[in-house]
């Protein structure tokens, strides 16, 4: 399912118009965002949890140019 499948979905089950739930993900979108950008994590039970995790670098190749990098 791609966003705009999952905004005429939202759409669909609320009884909103597309352009009211495309505003409903967008806030939650941006509120996921600056939550994160925060250093917290959001929990929905039942849905899952959003984090940011940090990893170790890794070497990786950049498939234009071949080009080996850090990811």
């Amino acid at each position: 399912m791609n966003k705009k499948e999952l905004i005429e979905k939202m759409a669909d089950k609320a009884g909103l118009k597309k352009t009211e739930a495309e505003k409903a993900l967008k806030a939650f979108e941006e509120s996921v965002v600056d939550t994160l950008k925060n250093g917290d994590k959001v929990t929905l039970v039942g849905f899952g949890t959003f984090a940011v995790s940090e990893r170790k670098a890794r070497k990786g190749r950049n498939p234009q140019t071949g080009q080996e990098i850090n990811i």
